[in-house]
């Protein structure tokens, strides 16, 4: 096999080709590969002693790229390129694959041949696994879901048949028994996601699992590639945001607003990020947030908030809104289903004496006051209502790159509930106070904060955190609020190019 053969670029690779592919176990571009390797000492590429692990193999697109860059720059250390290639793919490369299929397919991608021990293979292996190894595991259940990634029972245990994605590398407690070695290097792209057959059939994130698993080794080097949801919210995320906000030995990070501009044709709520991290670092975070064609860098503090505002430009706007010290206005608001109306609630056309008057995604109707079961104190007054599910998902901007962030904003008033579709944003004894507030809500100025706590697309009263407290007794309108908080004028560009109008005259004649 000649060197130059295993040096060309594959035109089309097939790789490249995969990546496209839609799934909760997303196959990562080549291009991004290279670029998160990118990231880390290039002299590690340099070094026969450097041992690379990534814990969840898929189509093994980290294992091929930095076996490119060995095989270059081990030259001047082992000049024949056969004792070259057996050095690199026998002590320097390890995998665990997710799943059998997996497997082949990164051991094809590594070794060109998906048995190490065939004739095909570029560096002969005694068995058939090589350096990639997969296991079958099972999941540990305790009441209904798994001990250890919280998968549900009745979801995945389902016989031998069937992949019971239980991954090795986040199922066994001893991680010493996977390949007892020190490595120094974790390179990654986890599974994200398990279904759990929660309501919604809501699915519970994991890849911060594989995170942690990855820091109990201790290697010099940790880089991967997850969802971004962690930084401002995500379901069960509260605890591992806090500890990587806190934890200064991330060295660098790069933020995807938007998962397509990372994985073609891919949607990820939220977007996509993969940092770099240094073990013996310790110090502020190069970080790099990309929103479309807008792509700014800056040292961070990570921690300067219990979540993390992801917009760079957004920072110092946020900054000088909390050098106010003023209380935000989450404390008017509601839990989601403030009345205890699911959101298939309808109602009926009747109405009689005994009934409320119900919003709900279908519209207007009647539904009878016994079916109320919470909320008690806000119906007799003027209620500003927000839908709980975001225009477009927040994160997705219109053509002209703007955001409308809120998808209803109402006011309802006294006598008159609404399902799980919608939050009570306040509640009012008069309709001039509901409707200041409903205007304060739509102004551009609270739609920008609001939109830096978005994860995905679903609104509650914590995304509100930035949101400051007003005096209601009066209209508010966004060039009172920028004259306020001392927004320059670049700062205030930032806003109005960033959030669409917003009509807030549409629903009054409903009050």
């Amino acid at each position: 096999m000649s060197e130059l053969n295993l040096r060309s670029n594959y035109n089309p690779d097939v790789l490249s080709c995969l990546a496209n592919l839609s799934n909760d176990e997303v196959f990562t571009p080549p291009a991004i590969a290279n670029q998160m390797l990118d990231m880390l000492p290039q002299e590690l590429f340099e070094s026969p002693d450097t041992k690379f692990l990534d814990p969840a193999c898929k189509s093994g697109i980290f294992l091929r790229e930095i076996a490119k860059r060995l095989i270059e720059g081990l030259k001047n250390v082992i000049p024949d390129l056969q004792e070259r290639l057996d050095h690199i793919y026998h002590e320097q490369l390890y995998g665990i694959a997710i799943t059998e299929l997996t497997s082949l397919m990164a051991r094809r991608s590594l070794y060109c041949s998906k048995y190490p021990n065939s004739t095909f293979s570029i560096s002969s292996f005694d068995d058939i696994q090589g350096n990639i190894r997969y296991r079958k595991m099972q999941h540990h259940w305790i009441n209904g879901s798994c001990s250890y990634c919280g998968a549900n029972q009745e979801q995945l245990d389902r016989g031998e048949e069937y992949e019971s994605h239980a991954y090795e590398f986040i199922h066994i407690d001893n991680l010493e028994e996977i390949l007892n070695m020190k490595f120094d290097v974790v390179i990654s792209n986890p599974p994200y996601q398990l279904d759990t057959a929660g309501a919604g059939r809501q699915a519970k994130p994991i890849y911060q699992n594989f995170v942690r698993q990855a820091q109990k080794l201790n290697p010099h080097y940790i880089v991967m590639i997850t969802p971004s949801r962690w930084l401002t919210g995500g379901m069960g995320l509260d605890q591992y945001r806090s500890e990587m906000l806190n934890d200064n030995r991330i060295v660098k990070m790069v933020d995807y607003s938007l998962s397509r501009e990372c994985f073609p044709g891919v949607d990820i709520a939220g977007g996509v990020s993969y940092f770099l991290w240094q073990n013996n670092y310790h110090g502020t975070c190069n970080y790099t947030y990309i929103d479309g064609d807008s792509k700014t860098v800056q040292d961070r503090t990570l921690n300067e908030f219990d979540v993390f505002v992801r917009n760079n430009l957004a920072l110092g706007i946020v900054k000088k809104v909390m050098m106010k010290h003023e209380e935000c206005i989450s404390k008017y608001m509601s839990s989601l289903g403030p009345f205890g109306l699911g959101t298939s609630e309808r109602g009926s056309q009747i109405k009689t004496l005994n009934s409320y008057v119900l919003l709900s995604s279908a519209g207007r109707s009647f539904i009878d006051k016994k079916k109320i079961t919470s909320g008690e104190n806000y119906i007799d007054k003027w209620k500003v209502i927000i839908g709980k599910a975001t225009s477009a998902g927040a994160a997705t901007a219109s053509k002209d790159g703007d955001r409308k962030v809120i998808a209803t904003l109402d006011v309802l008033e006294p006598n008159a509930v609404c399902t799980f579709s919608y939050f009570i944003g306040g509640a009012f004894k008069s309709k001039s106070m509901a409707d200041n507030f409903k205007r304060y809500i739509s102004t551009k100025f609270v739609r920008f904060l609001l939109l830096q706590c978005l994860s995905s697309i679903d609104i509650s009263k914590n995304k509100f955190r930035f949101v400051p407290d007003q005096d209601f007794s009066k209209t508010l309108k966004d060039q009172d609020l920028y004259k306020k908080y001392n927004l320059t004028k670049k700062e205030i560009e930032i806003i109005e190019s960033t959030i669409k109008p917003m009509d807030t005259e549409s629903s009054d004649s409903n009050a």
